[in-house]
């Protein structure tokens, strides 16, 4: 098998897997496990894999992006850690942008059900389950439906947002980078969220430890726009300082 075969393949398979694991792809190929990580080492120069340890795993691009059900089912524990914290920043915010995605749809759940709050957002399941809540007042901005997310884009979702003025934003992305700042696939996507960044007073991030040295297509915001970044506690407590040097305070959970 020749290498840029062989690389395709294993990009392939970690998209379609979620990772790739060295030795596996090693015995499915019939080449030493060298090889596999030299591979896996060019695949992570270009942008495509996050190497990990014993393997990699896809970094989302503009040509590849993870729907919402398997968000669903991936580091579903260290998500809904990040989601309580998150929650108990609320502080007095009376209006809340909820953005897309598992982990800021998990954030809703959590929020208080005894106090009456305003939730903005272009997420269809946020804003349904957050319909169930008497306190609660849900605005869903309108425009175009993503299937791959359930979440509403383009002009009609900016237009809407840029008229707000919200207390606290919880803000999620495909990836998180100091060079970089905070990125996702589809400029659509970023449009909306960089539109929320302006309208909001406070900006909390919240993202697992996969996220971290990840930089997409299209920026939507600095490291140091944020208040807060919430993650996980496999970041290493290094990388959290390093990103605090920015201005965020970093919490891991």
């Amino acid at each position: 098998m020749q290498a840029e075969d062989r690389k395709r393949r294993i990009l392939a398979r970690a998209r379609a897997d979620g990772k790739v694991d060295v030795m596996a792809m090693a015995s499915e190929f019939g080449v030493a496990p060298e090889t596999v990580r030299r591979d896996l080492k060019t695949l992570g120069e270009h942008g495509l894999l996050r190497r990990t340890h014993g393997g990699a795993l896809p970094v989302e691009s503009a040509g590849f992006e993870t729907g919402l059900a398997f968000r669903a089912a991936s580091m579903v524990p260290e998500k809904q850690r990040i989601a309580r914290a998150a929650a108990d920043r609320l502080d007095e915010a009376e209006t809340v942008f909820i953005d897309e995605g598992f982990t800021p749809h998990l954030i809703a759940e959590h929020l208080p059900a005894n106090r009456p709050l305003t939730v903005v957002t272009a997420s269809l399941p946020t804003a349904a389950a957050m319909s169930e809540q008497p306190s609660v007042t849900v605005l869903l901005l309108g425009g175009r439906v993503r299937g791959r997310t359930k979440a509403t884009v383009d002009h009609w979702a900016i237009r809407m947002l840029s008229e707000l003025v919200i207390d606290l934003a919880y803000i999620g992305a495909n990836g998180i980078s100091r060079e970089h700042g905070l990125t996702t696939p589809d400029p659509v996507v970023s449009a909306v969220k960089a539109q929320a960044m302006r309208s909001s007073r406070r900006k909390v991030f919240v993202g697992v430890h996969t996220k971290f040295g990840v930089a997409s297509f299209s920026k939507f915001a600095a490291v140091g726009d944020f208040e807060a970044i919430i993650t996980d506690t496999t970041l290493s407590p290094t990388e959290a300082h390093r990103y605090a040097l920015l201005g965020p305070k970093v919490l891991r959970v």
